[in-house]
């Protein structure tokens, strides 16, 4: 079953934040963790939720990054002014990307777009919710363990949406946090995003596919629980499979990476207008798909 309203999803998980995007609160007996990071037009809504719901802000001692497009790391700022004391972990990959100046302009910029185009921007006004460069924390890789006391997670690489993405598994309570590394789970299908590099993105995927889970934590539209999130991975692998023979067919038959991406991106936003991304920033994502899965036909012949 797919769930899209913020609440309580177990004894020990939240779901934060609004239909299109949210975070997830995992709490311990020791301590919390704030797992991904949102977009930022979603501060207000969730300081509401944390006081709504009673949370205690003051357990929270972690936030983790999953990887650093806009759209996941929004919330980070918020969050350091909320939680003092608050240590920030991502990948290694992850910290480099957020020391550069052009990724800090990318995330800004494409905030304040998205918050437009979801009738938002008003949530950004009088709050300081800018990144900067100037951020530092802790580095995680494949296996470590994240101890919130009762309550653990073990890091899982898990590259290809973006080179620096990361996942989650608390064994515990068999919930998998893969953020869009799992594919989208919008509307009655689950959009494949392989943004970085295709086939590790199809690898990752079926590097996930051994685990056991019962609760899928989507970064986007929600987390989905039951039968649904014990094939979710399954199906990902399809779906990727399926855009993968998409684009294919549609270059062959066009011999254009142009004319690739406007069928695709054609197809995607003629069924599914209100898509969170804009139709400006998905054609880049789309011709970086289309892009790595050109070349790899051109390295098989």
């Amino acid at each position: 079953m797919r769930h899209r309203n913020a609440g309580k999803i177990h004894d020990h998980l939240w779901y934060l934040g609004r239909e299109e995007s949210g975070v997830y609160l995992l709490e311990g007996n020791a301590s919390s963790l704030i797992i991904s990071g949102g977009m930022s037009y979603l501060a207000q809504t969730v300081e509401a939720q944390l006081n709504a719901f009673g949370i205690d802000e003051t357990r929270i001692g972690k936030l983790l990054i999953l990887h650093t497009h806009f759209d996941h790391v929004g919330l980070v700022p918020f969050f350091r002014h909320r939680c003092q004391r608050l240590e920030i972990i991502a990948s290694e990959k992850g910290w480099k990307i957020l020391q550069m100046p052009k990724a800090i302009d990318t995330i800004n910029t494409f905030s304040r777009m998205v918050a437009e185009r979801m009738g938002m921007k008003y949530c950004l006004a009088g709050q300081d919710l800018e990144w900067h460069n100037n951020l530092s924390g802790i580095t995680v890789s494949e296996g470590d363990m994240i101890d919130l006391g009762g309550i653990t997670l073990r890091i899982i690489e898990t590259p290809g949406h973006s080179s620096c993405s990361i996942s989650a598994y608390c064994p515990e309570i068999q919930a998998l946090f893969p953020s869009d590394g799992g594919g989208i789970p919008y509307a009655d299908r689950i959009v494949a995003s392989g943004n970085s590099n295709y086939t590790h993105y199809q690898n990752s995927l079926k590097k996930l596919q051994s685990l056991d889970v019962k609760i899928l934590c989507a970064d986007h539209y929600g987390y989905v629980t039951g039968t649904d999130a014990v094939n979710y991975i399954t199906g990902s692998i399809a779906e990727a499979a399926d855009m993968r023979s998409q684009i294919e067919t549609i270059y062959f038959r066009t011999n254009s990476m142009e004319e690739t991406v406007k069928e695709i991106i054609e197809g995607i936003y003629s069924n599914y207008p209100d898509f969170l991304l804009p139709p400006e920033i998905y054609t880049g994502v789309c011709r970086q798909m289309v892009r790595h899965i050109v070349g790899a036909m051109a390295n098989q012949n």
